[in-house]
């Protein structure tokens, strides 16, 4: 293969493949750093260093904010800032997987939303069957923790939400609002997870790991997804992002051993399915599901 070739289109899916797979495997990470500060203390800190790693990098001082990018850079950053908090929540009793599939349901609507055709009901009909196979109704829900799961749907509101004010803040100030949404959203949840980890966010001993998930969570990620959404069409990406559920079992299978049932995977079929046919179905307005910041 010529290298041009290589570099306009085999090149981009390999990165977005690696964001993916960097992204779940900094969840793991994370969760496995749950019982020493909790998930709050592991939200806050990795907020904290992804917004001083974006700062440095992007230096968003240097561009100019009107007043009128002010309330939805805000509302950008609070639901980024809940998004988080609430998935991490949710990991504390919910398989990686399950957490993902269930928060996808939040980009998934907004895309519905933004299409509406009637082959969109088809998409509809599939997530409710996933949704129906995760949550805990009747016999086949068994096993899936009814707090985490409402967490897990939680932050795929905030995903959504984050996904409209991050393409307004976007419109307005380019790649510097994503590092001035980050700082927005430590500032919200730095209280919460000091008040919860206290001194232990200081232990010496972990600081190491928790600047890992921030750098495999989001700085890694987001970096080679803005070189992919470059380089590919808006439906690739779109598509090739519906699959994260997916990375996010596997990640949870290898690195914390949690194996899933049958009607599970099912399940995150079922939502992936939805997730893809509706990508492939919008209309070429419609936005895109935005890289997860779980």
């Amino acid at each position: 293969m010529p290298r041009s070739r290589f570099i306009s289109t085999v090149l981009p899916v390999l990165l977005l493949i690696v964001s993916m797979a960097s992204i779940q495997s900094g969840a793991s990470l994370a969760k496995s750093l749950f019982p020493l500060v909790g998930a709050e203390g592991v939200t806050a800190m990795r907020l904290i260093f992804a917004a001083i790693i974006l700062l440095a990098i992007l230096r968003p001082w240097r561009s100019s904010l009107k007043g009128k990018s002010l309330a939805p850079l805000i509302a950008y950053g609070v639901t980024l800032g809940g998004m988080n908090l609430m998935f991490y929540m949710a990991l504390q009793t919910v398989p990686l997987g399950i957490a993902v599939a269930l928060e996808f349901t939040g980009p998934l609507a907004v895309a519905l939303y933004f299409s509406r055709k009637p082959i969109d009901f088809l998409w509809i009909g599939l997530a409710v069957f996933g949704l129906w196979l995760l949550l805990p109704i009747g016999d086949l829900g068994h096993g899936v923790d009814p707090k985490g799961a409402a967490l897990a749907l939680a932050a795929g509101v905030c995903w959504g939400l984050y996904i409209i004010f991050g393409q307004r803040a976007g419109n307005d100030l380019g790649a510097q609002g994503a590092a001035l949404g980050v700082t927005i959203a430590a500032i919200c949840v730095a209280p919460i997870g000091i008040a919860h980890a206290g001194s232990s966010l200081l232990d010496i001993g972990i600081l190491p790991a928790l600047l890992g998930v921030a750098v495999l969570s989001s700085a890694l990620p987001y970096t080679l997804e803005m070189i992919a959404l470059t380089r590919l069409p808006a439906r690739t990406f779109g598509t090739l992002m519906s699959i994260e559920p997916a990375f996010g079992a596997i990640s949870g299978l290898v690195f914390l051993g949690e194996q899933l049932t049958t009607h599970q995977w099912l399940a995150i079929g079922a939502i992936i399915a939805a997730s893809v046919g509706t990508t492939l179905s919008s209309r070429p307005k419609a936005p895109l599901a935005a890289p997860a910041a779980d």
